[in-house]
This record gives C-alpha cells, sequence and structure tokens, in this order.
C-alpha cells in the first residue's frame, strides 16, 4: 500500500520545490513591476516625475519620510542608454539610487559623493559605453527606477527646493 502512494507523494513534493522556487524567482519582478507602475505616476518613460510633499494620503513610495522630496524615473534601457542628470540642492543632503528590475540597487550616490556637484549617470547594459562627463553604472536589466531623494528641514521650503529639483533630468542618450 505504501508503494502505491511512493510515486505520487514524490511527485508531488517535487512539484511543490518547484513552485516555490518559480515564486521566490518571480516576487522580486513582479513587486518591481507594480512599484514602477505606482511610482511612474503617469510619466512619460524616460524622464522624471516630481512627486508632492508626502502625506498620510499621498504616498506613492512605501513608507515614504515626510522630511524628503522625491523624484522618480522609470528608465528602459531597451532602445539604448539613460542619462540621468541630478541638480545638486546647495547645503542639503540629496541622493540617487538606482534600482533594477529585480529590486537590487544599482548604483547610489550622494551630495557627499559628488562633493555636492551634480551627479551624472549613464545608464548602460552590458558592452555599451558611457558619453564623456558620465558615470557608467551596468545594469543586468533593461528596465527600472532611478529615485532622486531631497532633505527638507521644514516643508516651507518645498517651493525652492521643487525649482531647483526640476532641473533634474533623465532621458535617452543621443545616437553615437
Amino acid at each position: 500500500m505504501i508503494r502505491n502512494w511512493l510515486l505520487p507523494v514524490i511527485a508531488g513534493a517535487i512539484a511543490m520545490g518547484v513552485a516555490w522556487q518559480g515564486t521566490l524567482m518571480a516576487t522580486p519582478y513582479v513587486l518591481m513591476s507594480k512599484a514602477m507602475e505606482r511610482i511612474g505616476g503617469g510619466a512619460p518613460v524616460n524622464s522624471f516625475g516630481f512627486g508632492k510633499l508626502s502625506t498620510a494620503d499621498n504616498q506613492p513610495i512605501v513608507r515614504p519620510s515626510p522630511d524628503l522630496v522625491y523624484s522618480s524615473c522609470v528608465f528602459d534601457l531597451s532602445h539604448g542608454a539613460v542619462l540621468v542628470d541630478v541638480e545638486p540642492v546647495p547645503q542639503r543632503y540629496w541622493s540617487i539610487s538606482i534600482f533594477d528590475a529585480r529590486t537590487d540597487v544599482a548604483a547610489v550616490r550622494s551630495d557627499r559623493d559628488t562633493g555636492g556637484k551634480q551627479a551624472r549617470l549613464a545608464l548602460l547594459r552590458k558592452g555599451q559605453k558611457a558619453p564623456p562627463g558620465y558615470e557608467a553604472v551596468e545594469l543586468d536589466h533593461d528596465k527600472g527606477i532611478a529615485l532622486i531623494r531631497i532633505l527638507l528641514s521644514d516643508p516651507a521650503e518645498f517651493a525652492g527646493i521643487d525649482a531647483i529639483r526640476r532641473k533634474s533630468t533623465c532621458k535617452p542618450a543621443p545616437a553615437q
């Protein structure tokens, strides 16, 4: 009697293992796909969307900090490199983080890394070259999110900082 059940039990265990592994492998891509839909917020691909101050009613980022201003760019490298220029905000902490389609962090730069100067990143696939003046960030996936965070000391600073951050760009690189 046990022999009659042995093969189905083994087959079921193998099927469960394959399903579990498939779920583990697919989850980061599914989560990032949903994040790109939500964070993109209608902004075109390969361009920054500039969010409002986070409130209880306005939370495009999971658990946003109320003292940070967010800008995001959903990028797609399938037609070539994407150039990200981050305008520095004087005497203020700011950072740019690049996340790939698997939710992995590909690069992080801040005002401390750039000495308060502009961050210039070229998002590339392996084998592509960055244009002069850009730091290469090689990605294993075509899609992802570039996220700028700027620290506010007081919400009243938002208008001045908003004007500066809107000078940041995320755009396809010119054809070479």
